[in-house]
């Protein structure tokens, strides 16, 4: 059941639905040229940047609520590793936007915060948290269970996820959380099973920005790991008593678990030994398997961002309504949407957690040899195996299943054991370990791991460096959810074994071999345990292996992302018992849903009518034209929108400027600034209230011929997935009743640079080309102004920067493009002007140059490298707040303070420095937030 909150929340996939539903409609029916887009109805949402002394440390916080003296639930969301609290903000915004008072902060050593990095240690990061939980009970709009008590919940992504935990078990202040793609036991999650992660841990320190930013333990730690490869028992401990598993038995709160299936780093293991512990503590949990992960993939912004939000109104704002959705859920990718030709995804739920070991079935193991698998079967009980007869050529294979405890069960004893060993295997571990194996990648985004979702891998095991067995074709298709484990036989020549298991799907003619995203799982087995069988855990992964396709299993010597002993060893490795997969069949996918156009035509058509109806009504005389503005594309005086049942609340207000010929203009300002309900009254979709904006001198208003020389792209088009791109953009065209040659098809189509694949069915085009299939499509009839409301959304970047050139070769012809984006990097490269706005008012408009110019950094550029001296004795001058060098070294970033440009190039002539320019540098990022937040930003 949905609440209020909840619906608000969901508006903006709403949004984007109803878009293409009136995109579609215009094709079908020619009434018009535009989609719908929100307005600007919800709250102002104010934030408030300070910093916050905890335990003698200056944290630095962002504070977001819509006013008012109303007590409210808090939240608290903590940025990922690397990262800080402007990584959050636009979160933070959505949920004070929905009744919350938000605190974001940038934890030690990120940021503005001060100290050295911690991990989440219990008397730093942690203790950090409970002093802003201080600083919450103490502002008067936050609603306190006690005092010095307030009710509040912690949301994050992996390392804020891990101090969301860390602070429900060390502060019982805490009533609900939401942890992201984090760990359990960073211990676990960095020496599984006494195996260093080691390029994970690099990666890990790296991003944290050096050893040298973390506290004089933890660096000497790791580089005492990193140099052995061995993760001693001090490292474990250290890294455990900063994990939320060291209090684990305290965690009781409501707990919203979200963990990435494409993930190397922290995989699902880590969610589900949180799960367990804290719903043995009597808490209530949900566990959420997204798509994407640390590796990569699709993070499911919204959908979880909705589901979270639902978790803090039924445990902060006790609405017994709100849907928390199932106890379990997973992401499962497959098949084409009809409508747009995106891979489809689907939930699939059930109402208890299944864990990684349930609805266990068997299967019975073969060699697998160079060429093909091989014939003797390895152990395996039978178990639920009907699909895995004996096929042996030993003796006493037959043609019933193996039903017995010893291999190949059927036929004599004497078979049996001949046949079990022949599965043993035996492989090297090459000196220096190298060439590794590869599974995933860590550190290559693009979700590289989401690849085996479409048939694809990337992974490489070599020859002599592994052993591989099979099972027989599987006789149905088979769903796995959780760990598949075996059972097997270790011995080393001599010191530990050290393998890595993983299971493979291989198609039925050997064709083509995925593995499951791309995971793969570390295993140390020391001379105590070796010669006698021994459990091994392989990669946690929801995955559907197709019938007559065969499971293989490799345990390979050496991977990319491990550390491998350095010295020579041979492994000899025989299975003991079959391969054991998880199905948890209890765990339903959701049916798929008729395509919303089947309902969501009539409703439109509907609606339209009604709109038209209505419009028809309130038609006044147009305002005559004005000459002196012919050939002006836009100006807007005194715009004025007030937001609906209001009379003094504005969603724009006394909002004024002008765009003149061959301009590309950024249209900016945080949510809630104005601009799309701008862009509404710009296309003639909603009226002002006050004010007027002319068109060519020609006044706006709903229906008005001017707004045939406007194109707009407004959250993409509905195209038709079994048609050509060539053939949506003739229909379309055909729709708006105008002559086939005013079109100028070939000229758009240029200009957005499709190439062939306009002849193909949209329904294999990329998320990339569609958007330039409906930039085309805005294009038709080369529009005079042509407006485009965020039309990067999900790109890639060599995507956005194929947009970008679309926008700058449109305008180069002499035309106008109007661009509304949050991408301030984009608009700074491609944008000529710029409006900013901030609570429906104008902030300042002018070309970007010189509005991102009005700072006090100087760049000067040099002939030669500059020398540390050199930047020491330019940092020492009067006048001279810093001076730092350039990344490529020919150049200095110089802040002034005091000083004039023309006065620091005089001191720089007298220093004999070989000048080739000095101008002002400032990045639009930092102009915008100066002009949004008044100049404190």
């Amino acid at each position: 059941m949905e609440t209020p909150l909840s619906r608000r929340r969901r508006w903006p996939r709403a949004r984007g639905r109803w878009a293409a539903g009136i995109a579609a409609l215009v094709v079908l029916t020619g009434a018009g040229a535009w989609s719908a887009a929100a307005d600007d109805r919800t709250p102002s949402v104010h934030r408030e940047d300070r910093a916050i002394r905890t335990d003698g440390v200056s944290v630095d916080t962002s504070y977001f609520t819509t006013g008012g003296d109303r007590r409210r639930p808090a939240v608290l969301i903590g940025h990922g590793f690397g990262g800080s609290k402007d990584d959050v903000r636009a979160q933070a915004e959505r949920l004070a936007a929905d009744g919350y008072a938000v605190l974001t902060w940038s934890a030690r050593g990120f940021g503005a915060t001060e100290g050295p990095i911690g991990l989440n240690a219990p008397d730093g990061e942690v203790a950090d948290v409970s002093g802003l939980l201080d600083w919450l009970a103490k502002r008067p709009e936050v609603r306190l269970d006690a005092p010095g008590d307030p009710r509040v919940g912690i949301t994050g992504a992996s390392y804020g996820g891990a101090v969301s935990l860390l602070a429900a078990g060390h502060d019982d202040r805490v009533d609900a959380v939401a942890p992201l793609i984090t760990y359990w036991d960073l211990a676990d999650a960095l020496f599984p099973d006494g195996v260093f992660k080691k390029l994970w841990a690099g990666i890990f320190v790296t991003s944290g920005g050096g050893c040298e930013k973390f506290e004089k333990r933890i660096c000497a730690m790791y580089e005492r790991v990193a140099a052995s490869g061995v993760p001693d028992e001090d490292a474990r401990k250290m890294l455990t008593e900063r994990s939320p598993v060291a209090v684990g038995d305290r965690i009781d709160v409501p707990t919203l678990i979200v963990q990435g299936q494409s993930d190397s780093l922290f995989p699902l293991d880590q969610a589900d030994a949180m799960a367990r512990t804290i719903e043995a503590n009597g808490a209530p949990v949900a566990v959420d398997w997204i798509a994407g992960g640390h590796d990569g993939g699709d993070a499911e912004s919204d959908r979880v961002q909705d589901r979270i939000g639902d978790w803090f109104d039924r445990y902060l704002q006790d609405d017994e309504s709100a849907g928390t959705g199932p106890a379990f859920r997973v992401t499962r990718t497959g098949g084409v949407d009809s409508t747009d030709g995106a891979a489809l995804q689907r939930g699939a739920s059930g109402d208890r957690y299944p864990g990684l070991r349930g609805g266990v079935r068997e299967f019975p193991l073969t060699v697998k040899r160079d060429g093909g698998t091989g014939t003797e079967p390895g152990g395996g009980t039978g178990t639920d195996t009907g699909e895995a007869p004996g096929t042996g050529d030993a003796p006493g294979t037959g043609d019933t299943p193996g039903t017995g405890d010893a291999p190949g069960a059927g036929g004599p004893d004497a078979g049996a054991k001949a046949a079990a060993g022949a599965a043993t295997e035996t492989f090297r571990n090459p000196a220096g370990a190298a060439p590794p194996a590869i599974s995933a990648v860590p550190g290559v985004g693009g979700g590289l791991s989401q690849l085996s979702s479409l048939g694809v891998s990337l992974s490489m095991d070599f020859a002599g460096q592994h052993a591989a067995y099979e099972t027989a074709p599987l006789k149905t298709a088979l769903r796995i959810t959780g760990t598949p484990t075996v059972r097997v036989t270790v011995t080393a020549d001599h010191g530990d074994a050290v393998l890595f298991g993983k299971v493979y799907d291989v198609a039925a003619d050997g064709s083509r071999t995925v593995l499951p995203s791309q995971l793969v799982t570390a295993h140390r087995i020391t001379p105590a345990q070796q010669g006698e069988p021994v459990e091994l855990t392989l990669p946690a992964v929801d995955h559907e292996v197709d019938a007559g396709h065969r499971l293989r299993l490799v345990l390979s010597a050496t991977d990319l992302g491990y550390a491998s002993p350095a010295e020579p060893a041979t492994y000899t490795v025989t299975p003991a018992g079959p391969l054991a997969v998880p199905t948890a069949a209890a765990v339903t996918t959701a049916a798929a849903g008729f395509p919303w156009w089947t309902w969501g035509l009539p409703l439109i058509a509907l609606a339209v009518a009604a709109v038209l109806l209505l419009t028809a009504r309130r038609r006044t005389a147009t305002p005559a034209p004005d000459p002196a503005l012919a050939g002006v594309p836009l100006q807007i005086t005194g715009l004025s929108k007030r937001y609906a049942k209001s009379a003094d609340r504005y969603a724009v207000k006394d909002l004024s400027f002008r765009v003149e010929a061959g301009q590309v203009l950024g249209l900016l300002g945080p949510n809630g600034a104005g601009k799309t309900t701008t862009l509404r009254m710009l296309m003639g979709l909603i009226a002002p209230d006050e004010g007027e904006i002319r068109v060519f001198g020609q006044a706006v208003r709903p229906g008005a011929p001017v707004l045939s020389r406007v194109g707009a792209f407004v959250e993409g088009a509905g195209f038709l997935p079994h048609l050509s791109g060539r053939a949506n953009l003739d229909l379309y065209w055909q729709a708006t009743g105008r002559p086939a040659e005013d079109a100028r098809v070939e000229e758009a189509l240029e200009i957005a640079g499709l190439g062939d694949a306009l002849a193909r069915a949209v329904r294999t085009y990329s998320q990339g080309m569609r958007q330039r299939l409906a930039i085309a499509q805005a294009m038709l009839g080369m529009p005079d102004l042509l407006i485009l409301d965020e039309p990067t959304n999900g790109l890639d970047p060599p995507q956005i920067r194929e947009m970008r050139d679309v926008m700058i070769r449109y305008a180069a012809g002499g035309r106008t493009v109007i661009v509304s984006s949050h991408l301030l990097s984009e608009v700074e490269q491609s944008c000529t002007h710029l409006v900013v706005m901030d609570r429906g008012r104008l902030v300042q408009a002018g070309p970007v140059a010189e509005i991102t110019g009005s700072g006090d950094m100087v760049l000067v550029t040099t002939a030669e490298d500059v020398t540390a001296s050199l930047a020491e004795k330019v940092a020492g001058l009067p006048g001279i707040a810093s001076a730092a060098r350039t990344e490529d070294g020919r150049g200095l970033l110089v802040r002034l303070d005091g000083a004039t440009a023309s006065g620091l190039i005089a001191e720089l002539v007298r220093l004999d420095v070989p000048l080739t320019g000095v101008g002002p540098h400032r990045r639009l990022e930092d102009a915008f937030l100066t002009l949004i937040s008044g100049g404190s930003a």
